[in-house]
């Protein structure tokens, strides 16, 4: 079985298939060594679905449910149904245009999203048998798309915020992650403590806490505070183990996140 990442809470329901993959045990060479699941970089297609295919089948999913948003750093939500399975699976054409964050009540419908130092948010409704997924980095961070993930459930499905398990996933870390005031300035409009989330490292430069940046905004909407599960483990950090833009220059492969409803039968 391939090495992934879990989140104990979610497991211990029993309730979903989870995870944040590696970048290890995969079929990729180079800089993308070894198991990129990314189809945008100059990685080759056979041995990116190679790589998912591998996944799914370690993990007990279908690959041709497989469901993928097309990520362009926004803040849309979208309501996966069964009429979209495999969307996304072997094509960037056929991903889901223009969203970041996937939501569902259907069992074996498998959402993933891929990252190489942005933050992945894993959502979980056990009382409503909800999941979700959404892709921050730090305009999706600055636009609280995980708070937004959250309101699309509560539209939807009618999840309340109290019963909702959030895992924060590897991603780059507040050790790593250097901005600069272009993104502070859009870090004042979006949170009040902005001071908070941020260390001084030099002139205009700062170091960024995502982590805590997603979790303060999830937690003031409503989620109990015991119900974030932050990974904190930095992808910059650890470059050997994850793929990571910043710590590669930027030519690097993708990890993937995952959830699905377990159906009946598992």
């Amino acid at each position: 079985m391939l090495p992934v990442y879990r989140i104990p809470a979610f497991t211990k329901t029993g309730l979903v298939v989870h995870g944040f993959t590696t970048r290890l045990g995969g079929s990729s060479g180079g800089n993308y060594t070894s198991l990129n699941l990314g189809l945008h970089v100059n990685d080759t297609t056979d041995n990116v679905l190679d790589n998912r295919k591998n996944l799914c089948r370690s993990m007990g999913i279908n690959f041709d449910h497989l469901v993928v948003g097309q990520q362009v750093h926004g803040d849309e939500v979208f309501t996966v149904t069964r009429e979209h399975l495999g969307r996304g699976n072997d094509s960037l054409e056929d991903a889901i245009p223009g969203v970041d964050a996937l939501i569902t009540d259907k069992p074996g419908v498998p959402l993933t999203s891929y990252y190489a130092d942005c933050v992945p948010l894993f959502f979980f409704d056990p009382v409503n048998k909800v999941v979700g997924l959404a892709h921050a980095g730090w305009k999706g961070t600055v636009q609280k798309i995980g708070v937004k993930t959250l309101q699309k459930m509560h539209k939807q499905f009618g999840s309340k915020p109290e019963e909702i398990l959030v895992g924060i996933g590897p991603s780059i870390g507040p050790c790593c992650y250097v901005v600069d005031n272009r993104v502070i300035t859009k870090l004042q409009q979006a949170f009040g403590y902005w001071n908070e989330l941020v260390v001084s490292c030099g002139e205009q430069q700062w170091m960024l806490d995502l982590w805590e940046s997603n979790r303060r905004a999830i937690m003031n909407f409503g989620v109990k505070e015991h119900k974030i599960s932050v990974a904190k483990l930095c992808t910059s950090c650890h470059s050997d183990i994850f793929f990571s833009h910043r710590a590669s220059g930027g030519c690097t492969g993708r990890m993937a996140s995952f959830i699905m409803l377990k159906t009946s039968e598992k």
